[in-house]
């Protein structure tokens, strides 16, 4: 796994009360949350970068009130926009509304 070294003055560990590593942790996590909340990342590449499962990854999200599920408003309206019982807007023109 690659690493990434950075400098964080002393007196932000101090005022924050972590010790290095659990403040490289938490700035993993909070990393991860950030990046999947704008949307950057998928859930599953989140939980890797903030070093937990899907699962406790998911509970994470949950403690911070963050939403699970990201929803983009364009692909939701184009998704609003087909037609009922069409799989898929690729199969728009062989799929027909209901009569």
């Amino acid at each position: 796994m690659p690493t990434v070294p950075f400098d964080i003055p002393p007196e932000a560990l101090s005022a924050l009360r972590r010790a290095p590593g659990e403040f490289a942790r938490e700035m993993r996590r909070a990393a991860a949350m950030h990046w999947y909340r704008r949307g950057d990342i998928s859930q599953e590449k989140a939980a890797i970068i903030a070093g937990l499962d899907r699962a406790d990854f998911l509970a994470a999200l949950a403690r911070e009130q963050i939403g699970v599920f990201q929803v983009d408003l364009d692909d939701l309206q184009r998704e609003l926009g087909r037609p009922p019982n069409c799989p898929s807007m690729h199969l728009k023109s062989v799929c027909r509304p209901r009569a």
